[in-house]
């Protein structure tokens, strides 16, 4: 399983991000290579409009099943519901709790 967190780092300890389309950037874990990619988000975090929408495509893009994030806007919540990808909601927590609060199903589900 690919999950995928809006962060403030690159590592297991940064925190989760809590603006989604916002973000510093985003850590995708893949579960089955046990491997951390970084992806940057700059293009989106002093944009005017779009940010979340933006955002939203590049998930899509990762392959990611999960989204962990602080809290998403309406229009990215709208976009990613269309998909199979699902959205968790995590506070302001380390990348590591965040997914050990997912695997012991304490996150939140955004429907």
């Amino acid at each position: 399983m690919k999950i995928l967190f809006s962060s403030k780092g690159k590592t297991w300890e940064d925190t989760v991000d809590e603006r989604f389309g916002r973000a510093m950037g985003f850590v995708l874990y893949d579960e089955v290579n046990d491997q951390l990619t970084w992806q940057s988000n700059d293009r989106n975090i002093n944009a005017e409009h779009g940010a979340g929408v933006n955002a939203s495509q590049m998930v899509i893009n990762t392959g990611a099943e999960v989204l962990i994030t602080g809290k998403i806007g309406p229009k990215a919540h709208d976009i990613l519901k269309k998909t199979d990808i699902k959205i968790y909601i995590a506070g302001n927590v380390s990348l590591k709790q965040a997914y050990k609060d997912f695997k012991e199903n304490r996150l939140q589900e955004q429907n």
